[in-house]
């Protein structure tokens, strides 16, 4: 069985998360989640980043356009949050390119837009 990056701190978030979407359900806009996420990650005294700022190395240039990843969690973990209809391969290609550029290997996608909570785990 291949190891699990981050087991018991992806269990958390995705735990938190779980706890968001009973309280709030669907429909909600992606900052009301995220500010929720912030509410609950301060509330258990767990470090993260939001907004966290990547730049883009291109053939050793800096590119002008930066990346943002909705959050770092412990450090080392992406989290993507969404509030649509589904995940979709944008939002996978998306977490890879924000793996590629953190240096990062596991990135979380939360869709909080269905009745349902659902989630990817994405390892680089």
């Amino acid at each position: 069985m291949p190891e699990i990056f981050f087991k018991e701190e992806s269990y958390k978030i995705i735990g938190i998360c779980m706890e968001v979407h009973n309280n709030l359900g669907a429909g909600f806009l992606e900052i009301v989640y995220k500010d929720a996420l912030t509410y609950e990650f301060l509330k258990e005294d767990i470090p993260f980043e939001r907004e966290k700022m990547y730049d883009v190395n291109y053939k050793g240039a800096i590119l002008p356009h930066k990346f943002y990843a909705d959050f770092v969690v412990y450090d080392n973990i992406i989290l993507e949050v969404k509030g649509c209809s589904g995940i979709t391969d944008e939002f996978v290609s998306r977490a890879i390119n924000y793996l590629k550029v953190s240096g990062s290997k596991l990135a979380l996608i939360v869709n909080f837009g269905e009745l349902k909570l659902s989630y990817k785990r994405i390892i680089l």
